[in-house]
């Protein structure tokens, strides 16, 4: 019998494996040419139209690259774009959002403690969202104050930190934190997609054309590449973050997002007045490190939300949640759970060194173990990824156990009859 939640995780590791290569290839082009573009040097033998050159060396060759500050006098045959790298990384992020906190909105989207959202709710609003972080940069970007950059930058911060409120205010720590970096990750493509390749284009016509491009469409874009360069490793943090409850989902979790987009703001700025210079400012890593000091400080002195846990102990089960309550073996898997488990995954954890439950999953209840039943079944039914090391000493029956509860929800065709439940 096939086994659909399997082939969803392999589905949802296909697409991160997709996400992280591209994101790579993205991150590595934008950290490239700043860098390059940065470190040009004004010769005396450069072509009509060039502002600068630079030498590099890598893999046994040496290069020279030439940069024209506006266009080239006519339109080289062979041109290569760089633009499908953020467009994939998009896509594939996308995919993920909607495998994991669309599909499971009930489990990692939607926190009743908060906001008692529908699914259908739940998802709208991460939508409505995401592109609202887009419209509202853009809007800036196209207003008054885009003639001073600082400025920009600075009402940005603001959004920043109004858009992590608001996330805190509707959805799950982990779906927050989340969102911020769809959010921005969303703003980074926008960028290419509505703007700098279209100015792009506009330049490229008017040299088939033979017309003389316009400087503007250049400048535009390269200031949008410039804003993708310094969000950048905020966006890595925030989509690293579901791994780290205490980066998740502390009271004050919220602070964490906008704190760590001035780190990675002042670590760009290093590396960038670097590549310019030849020298960085020092006082960067200082800041840096004091504010993650700041970080970690918010994140260890207030405790997790109990009122969150009230809830969700007393809320009723869900249509899915009650099925795997009433399957068959339950009785059984809770007490091979929470005697094998729950002294990691608690409200108090009391396994030496754990301070928060691994991922905010919490497994002593019955109504726990119903709620976390497709990771149960992934971590020790249908692997042996928990207990780590199998270090509680989980038996093969009891994974053969757990196996036999999820496939065993609802009858037969347990998987067919949530699925049922899943559309209605």
């Amino acid at each position: 019998m096939y086994d659909l939640a399997v082939l969803t995780e392999f589905a949802s590791f296909a697409l991160r494996w997709l996400h992280v290569v591209t994101a790579m290839a993205w991150i590595g082009a934008s950290f490239y040419f700043i860098a390059l573009d940065l470190g040009l040097r004004k010769a005396p033998d450069l072509p009509a139209g060039a502002s600068g050159e630079e030498w590099e060396v890598h893999g046994g060759g040496f290069y020279n690259t030439v940069k024209y500050t506006v266009a080239p006098d006519r339109l080289p045959e062979h041109l290569r774009w760089h633009k499908w790298q953020s467009y994939m990384t998009w896509v594939s992020g996308a995919g993920l959002l909607m495998i994991v906190y669309w599909a499971g909105a009930e489990l990692f989207l939607i926190d009743p403690a908060k906001l008692n959202l529908s699914t259908w709710q739940a998802i709208a609003l991460s939508a409505l969202f995401i592109a609202a972080g887009w419209l509202g940069y853009d809007a800036l970007c196209r207003s008054p104050l885009r003639s001073r950059p600082a400025l920009v930058m600075l009402v940005l911060f603001a959004g920043i930190v109004l858009a992590s409120w608001l996330l805190h205010q509707v959805f799950t720590g982990r779906a927050a934190q989340l969102h911020l970096g769809a959010m921005t990750a969303t703003i980074m493509t926008g960028n290419v997609f509505f703007v700098i390749m279209p100015n792009q284009r506009i330049v490229i016509d008017d040299l088939k054309a033979g017309r003389t491009p316009d400087a503007k469409y250049g400048q535009i874009a390269k200031l949008r590449s410039t804003h993708n360069n310094y969000l950048t490793l905020p966006v890595i943090f925030l989509m690293l973050s579901n791994h780290y409850p205490t980066a998740f989902a502390t009271s004050y979790a919220w602070l964490i997002g906008p704190l760590v987009f001035l780190i990675g703001v002042w670590v760009r700025h290093y590396f960038n007045t670097l590549h310019a210079t030849g020298k960085g400012p020092i006082w960067t890593w200082g800041a840096s490190a004091v504010t993650f000091v700041l970080v970690m400080w918010i994140a260890a002195a207030p405790m997790w939300r109990e009122d969150a846990f009230e809830v969700a102990e007393t809320r009723e089960l869900q249509p899915m949640e009650a099925a795997f309550a009433a399957a068959p073996h339950f009785e059984e898997v809770v007490q091979t759970v929470t005697g094998r488990c729950s002294m990691c995954h608690a409200r108090e954890p009391f396994w030496d060194g754990i301070q928060y439950a691994p991922k905010g999953v919490v497994l002593e209840t019955p109504a726990d173990v119903a709620r976390h039943a497709r990771e149960i079944h992934l971590q020790a039914g249908a692997s042996h990824a928990m207990p780590p090391a199998n270090i509680t000493l989980m038996e093969d029956d009891e994974r053969a156990l757990i196996r036999r509860w999820w496939h065993g929800a609802g009858g037969a065709d347990g998987e067919a009859f949530l699925a049922e439940l899943a559309a209605d």
